[in-house]
């Protein structure tokens, strides 16, 4: 791998960020200036909960045409194209290091455009949803908004398909606790239906303002929050006229507040934590 004019450590000790975004939470590791690699196995045993524990580990890179680049692994080592609540944490982090309240971050498809809006407080305008059963992407020509899974026996039926950086499908139900994601989440989340894997869903409405979410995070597992799904969950309301163009999405811990525009274009805005420096050991 090319360092790029970074310099290559080689330490047993990295310095690194936790942060979290309504207890979703992660890792930090700025290779603006030295370039710090970790191979898969290293990510898979950090992630460990028992060793270091994360939902996702993300890498800060050097600036490229007035954005700062971001990389994303799951906690099974798996790299990924978005992570909402991750970046929203990224953006609080670089505006306290540069001073500025406005941040351009750039996954591997989208351009994110963040700011900060007040103490531990950002926006990030997340972009438009993907629709077609090929930018989800799904293994089959069949209709997206409208997805019948058979899990264990059980049929879910009605699931809304969409791609907001990464894949997510989405169950509105009564009660979105009442089906045992640990169990039912692998199941589908490595269903034949989704060749890139997908995150699951399965939200209770409210009213047409406010959403409550259960979600299994692909690569990840059982998560206290996730903003790409929270963004999924409004885009599929929306579109089937069950709620408002601005939510609340609710978690545990705090609510993350989703606005779709005109134009498609999603925006989220919720709490980060405190900057906490750690140290990792390899």
């Amino acid at each position: 791998m090319s360092t790029n004019n970074y310099t290559t450590l080689n330490m047993p000790k990295i310095n690194a960020y936790r942060m979290d975004g309504l207890g979703n939470d992660f890792i930090i590791v700025d290779r603006r200036e030295n370039y710090i690699n970790l191979s898969k196995e290293e990510i898979i045993k950090l992630g460990d909960r028992k060793v270091l524990g994360f939902d996702q580990i993300l890498f800060i890179e050097k600036l490229q045409n007035n954005s700062y680049p971001i990389t994303i692994y799951n906690s099974d080592g798996g790299k990924v194209s978005a992570c909402g609540n991750g970046a929203r944490c990224i953006a609080y982090l670089l505006s306290k290091n540069l001073n500025i309240s406005e941040i351009k971050l750039k996954t591997n498809n989208r351009l994110l455009n963040a700011k900060v809006i007040g103490d531990f407080n950002v926006e990030l305008e997340m972009g438009k949803p993907l629709f077609n059963f090929d930018e989800i992407p799904l293994s089959k020509t069949i209709n997206p908004g409208d997805i019948t899974l058979k899990i264990d026996d059980k049929v879910f039926s009605g699931g809304f398909c969409v791609n907001v950086g990464n894949p997510h499908i989405i169950f509105f139900v009564k009660d979105c606790f009442e089906h045992d994601l640990k169990l039912i989440g692998p199941e589908i989340e490595n269903h034949e239906l989704f060749p890139e894997k997908v995150n699951v869903t399965f939200a209770e409405i409210i009213d047409k303002s406010n959403i409550k979410i259960n979600v299994w995070e692909r690569g990840a597992g059982l998560t206290k929050a996730c903003g790409t799904a929270a963004c999924a969950t409004a885009v599929a309301a929306l579109k089937n006229n069950i709620a408002n163009n601005k939510v609340d999405v609710k978690f545990n811990e705090g609510i993350l507040k989703i606005e779709i525009d005109k134009k498609d274009n999603i925006f989220m805005t919720g709490p980060v934590s405190e900057i906490k420096n750690i140290k990792i050991e390899i």
